[in-house]
């Protein structure tokens, strides 16, 4: 159990940290004391008295309106050991803004969470401003110095764009969380980018920046310096992210430190539950919170990660009677942009059909009609759009689906990606099986892609269009018909980091 916490995201500006010197030709060693000098005079300007923290709320949910706090290096305590620092109590008045809490910035309409999560911690953002002209009654206009240069130089600029992820009590002083865990963290950081950057200082124009990630089995952040030099798909940064999952123990076939996976610590209203992805109108993961399947002593396998829902008539496209296949193979599709191993945009029934035109599986005709499509063709699509593998199981009746139950439980356990289902002239999006093994009772998590409503998560789910089905129900009603010959699409994980 751990007490409600705060983030203090820091970001330092490149301008603050450009490290501009007049470097000699063809003198290595010259350059990099020069760099390492110029590091620690950036270094000390973060205890200089003349800096300037400026601490503000992030986010704009509150209904209060936080003013922001300005401390000042010549204000702040670096003497007094992190142990020792006295907690304050948010309810009691400070007039003095370098001991106001962190809790000063705390939302009101939060309710304390029992567990730490990035989700549910209140993020005050940190930025570092420097007074160069300090407090001079004169004016002062800038001033430019000239240094002849006595044999051939070169100018060596180097940027450093500094963004720390701190973690604060509610009751530590603002005072202290700058000086103590701050500075700290901007000091360590930028140490970290001196030693990146020292090999090839001469040679290559450092881009290195700091990203945040949230990762499975890891109580707090991780943060990542990648070198934007390099694509993310270049094997030197391909290799780095296989050494990094080594280390921290997570798996090699799914992305989870790649820059689209990094947290998004912008100001944005963080109190908002919404079920929509952001920049999407489509209902995300509509599956949780269902009631049970019924299913006594089973055990319950799901889809891993977020999907988006695609069904009839969305986009102000009709495709009711003929597009169900489609609109799964969307949902399996959008599965793989919101785990990142894509970032193309679902395609349309039209860019589909295209697809499967361009492989040579259709005639040009096909384009634009409204011709049904299986789990073959799918396979097909998602080859062709996300280098894709799929596993076909064909059965020759829907009586015959409970028997493969344990198989899919094994494929949700290990590669965790949605399935569809396609018997006679219905598709179907599986997203979970609940089965015991023992008796052999089971059910399947069906996501109903004939759904033409609106997107309203309770209608859809008192519908039935997202739920529990077993293959014969209480009323001895078969959900899956026994004339019918299925297949199951089984998309495989992508073996990728």
């Amino acid at each position: 159990m751990r007490r409600r916490s705060e983030l203090l995201p820091i970001q330092i500006p490149g301008t603050f940290v450009s490290l501009y010197r007049r470097l000699r030709v063809r003198r290595a060693s010259n350059a990099e004391n020069i760099f390492l000098r110029a590091v620690e005079a950036v270094i000390a300007k973060f205890k200089d008295p003349n800096v300037v923290y400026m601490v503000e709320a992030s986010s704009k949910a509150s209904s209060d309106v936080v003013q922001p706090v300005i401390l000042r290096g010549e204000e702040l305590d670096f003497d007094t050991a992190l142990p020792n620092i006295e907690l304050l109590d948010k309810a009691v008045h400070n007039s003095d803004q370098k001991l106001l809490p962190c809790a000063h910035f705390c939302l009101k309409n939060k309710s304390t969470p029992e567990l730490f999560s990035v989700e549910n911690a209140d993020i005050i953002q940190i930025s570092v401003l420097l007074n160069r002209s300090e407090k001079s009654p004169k004016c002062k206009a800038p001033a430019v110095e000239y240094f002849p240069a006595m044999e051939e130089t070169r100018l060596l600029i180097v940027d450093f764009n500094l963004e720390v992820l701190c973690y604060a009590v509610q009751g530590i002083p603002l005072m202290h969380a700058v000086s103590k865990l701050v500075i700290p963290g901007l000091v360590d950081q930028l140490n970290l980018m001196k030693k990146m950057t020292l090999p090839n200082l001469l040679t290559q124009h450092p881009q290195l920046h700091p990203y945040h990630f949230s990762l499975p089995g890891i109580a707090h952040p991780i943060t990542v310096a990648y070198e934007l030099n390099y694509g993310e798909t270049e094997m030197k940064q391909v290799d780095i992210r296989r050494s990094l999952h080594l280390r921290l123990g997570l798996p090699f076939d799914r992305p989870l430190i790649r820059i689209a996976n990094a947290l998004d610590l912008s100001t944005k209203d963080r109190s908002s539950n919404s079920s929509t992805r952001r920049g999407s109108s489509l209902l995300k993961d509509v599956h949780i919170g269902i009631p049970s399947s019924g299913v006594s002593g089973g055990s319950v396998s799901l889809v891993q990660g977020s999907y988006e829902y695609y069904h009839y008539l969305q986009d102000g496209f009709d495709d009711s009677g003929w597009g169900c296949a489609y609109r799964s193979l969307q949902t399996i599709i959008s599965w793989f942009r919101l785990q990142h191993y894509s970032s193309i945009d679902v395609p349309s029934h039209r860019e589909i059909q295209q697809s499967l035109v361009d492989i040579g599986d259709k005639d040009p005709s096909f384009i634009g009609s409204r011709e049904w499509i299986g789990a073959i063709e799918l396979s097909f699509v998602l080859d062709k759009l996300l280098g894709v593998s799929c596993k076909v199981i064909n059965v020759r009746s829907g009586s015959e689906l409970p028997e493969k139950c344990r198989e899919l439980a094994m494929h949700f356990e290990n590669q965790g990606t949605p399935i569809m289902i396609g018997g006679g002239v219905l598709a179907y999006t599986l997203l979970g099986v609940d089965y015991n093994e023992a008796t052999g009772d089971c059910a399947f998590l069906i996501l109903d892609p004939h759904y033409t409503g609106t997107d309203d998560p309770k209608k859809i789910v008192n519908g039935g269009w997202c739920g529990w089905k077993k293959s014969i129900d209480s009323r001895g009603k078969s959900f899956f018909l026994h004339d019918k010959f299925y297949n199951l699409l089984l998309p495989q994980r992508p073996n990728m980091v």
